[in-house]
């Protein structure tokens, strides 16, 4: 199920709100410039390629680019049989920025966005169906958790893809990972 926590980043152990109201969770982050959306999957077998997942969601896909400017559209799955899985998760574990909005539609599966605004962090539980984009200079991280499984379409501005520039700041370390949030909500 998709939640939001929201956590004060000076006591990250416990948040101060949870909600799976995916409105509410639209609005909250709509205040500082999130995009979240729910849109319907379509019925695509297991192993679909890269290229049908691509045109099953090519109308949205092309009003995202037209709308936002991208000029490419790609596929990310993970799998928990995965041998680098743990490398991955580690590639996108640290607070970074990006000099482009990070835009994501989980086609199968989860993952969990952490954006850090101001003295907050929100924890955005992304499932099957949601859209997330996050704005350029927005400091965030992405859990996938220890046994990842999710297929998302990724859009860029930029055709080298995703460039990340790290912080530098701990902040991700101090907050519960993947696996505390997901046992929470089950």
């Amino acid at each position: 199920m998709t939640t939001l926590s929201i956590f004060d980043q000076n006591t990250p152990d416990t948040p101060r709100v949870v909600t799976e109201d995916a409105g509410k969770i639209a609005n909250l982050l709509a205040e500082h410039g999130i995009r979240f959306e729910r849109w319907s999957t379509r019925n695509l077998p297991a192993d679909a390629s890269q290229d049908e997942i691509l045109e099953a969601y090519d109308e949205e896909i092309q009003a995202l680019k037209k709308q936002c400017g991208f000029q490419a559209a790609d596929v990310i799955s993970l799998n928990p049989d995965n041998p680098q899985k743990e490398a991955f998760r580690n590639k996108f574990i640290d607070e970074h920025v990006h000099s482009e909005d990070e835009i994501r539609f989980f086609v199968r599966g989860q993952g969990l966005f952490y954006l850090h605004l101001g003295d907050q962090v929100y924890a955005v539980m992304c499932q099957k169906n949601d859209l997330i984009s996050v704005p350029h200079g927005t400091r965030h991280w992405f859990d996938m958790g220890p046994e990842p499984a999710f297929t998302c379409i990724r859009l860029f501005t930029n055709p080298e893809g995703w460039v990340a520039d790290f912080t530098g700041e701990d902040i991700a370390s101090r907050l519960p990972r993947y696996e505390t949030l997901e046992q929470a909500t089950a």
